[in-house]
């Protein structure tokens, strides 16, 4: 491996056209520069710096050197100005449901990874259940969850309303059994959908099963069946609320977070503000 330093070296006295115009510039006295250039070219073999010439100028296999030395000393400085910013260097971990990766949390992020440079985003989105395990491991710093009842260490709370939903251009009768449009099995929407179905005793199958809320909304939309979804995410679909069924109970829409100060505590804040907005309520329940 070629030595950064002789490098240098070696295209200061080329640059310069003279040893102790080279030295100079690098701030070592003419006895050094030549002692790097000497070992520059000990290490490739052959002269590099034809001595004799008025002004010092290259050999044949010096000019064919000089290219990689600058691009050699180049990638050098670049390399040491990356590893000299903090930007990206620790990382925030972050889970929340697919649905709440919005453009007004987006907004949110950016905001944030601009005032904390130094600060990587690692999202993740997921179905609640398993981004609650995931934050009591440890694995994430905050998560945002949908659940029954929000946990006492919670840093805020809101009501998600519910609605089932069809296609609006259902058929106003659905023949029986009913057939359902779910998430997968462990799913938070699926468990409620099945306790309601059973309480109404009715005969039901599961037609689809979405492993995103896109996926379910856009299913629901063409036609295969009933799904229980947040009244705000079914708005982005061409739905109607399935009126036997009437109203169904909120879910708890939850932040949590291990830190309640610095860099995390700011981004928690601002988050719980999205979710106060999107739930329409100014205040944490």
């Amino acid at each position: 491996m070629l030595d950064p330093r002789l490098l240098r070296s070696f295209t200061a006295i080329v640059d310069a056209r003279s040893f102790t115009l080279a030295a100079q510039r690098l701030a070592m006295t003419q006895s050094t520069i030549s002692q790097q250039l000497a070992r520059l070219e000990d290490a490739v073999g052959t002269a590099l710096v034809d001595r004799a010439a008025r002004p010092v100028a290259p050999t044949a296999a010096g000019e064919r050197l000089l290219g990689y030395a600058r691009r050699l000393l180049t990638l050098q400085q670049e390399a040491e100005a990356a590893l000299g910013d903090p930007a990206g260097t620790a990382s925030l971990r972050i889970g929340l449901p697919e649905d709440l990766v919005s453009g007004e949390m987006a907004t949110v992020f950016g905001a944030f990874a601009q005032r904390h440079r130094e600060i990587r985003l690692d999202v993740t989105a997921g179905l609640s259940r398993e981004l609650t395990r995931r934050y009591r491991a440890g694995e994430f710093d905050i998560a945002i969850v949908k659940e029954a009842q929000a946990s006492p260490d919670c840093r805020a709370s809101f009501p998600e309303a519910m609605a089932w939903f069809e296609s609006a251009a259902a058929p106003h009768a659905w023949p029986q059994p009913l057939p359902l449009v779910t998430f997968p099995p462990g799913g938070l929407y699926r468990d409620a959908m099945f306790e309601r179905i059973e309480q109404e005793q009715l005969r039901w199958y599961v037609a689809f099963v979405g492993s995103s809320l896109h996926n379910v909304g856009v299913a629901v939309e063409a036609g295969l069946g009933l799904s229980l979804l947040p009244r705000h995410a079914a708005a982005a679909y061409r739905l109607r609320p399935y009126a036997p069924f009437g109203t169904a109970p909120s879910m708890a829409v939850s932040i949590y977070a291990w830190e309640g100060a610095g860099p995390i505590a700011e981004l928690v804040e601002r988050m719980r503000a999205v979710l106060a907005a999107r739930c329409g309520l100014g205040d944490p329940a």
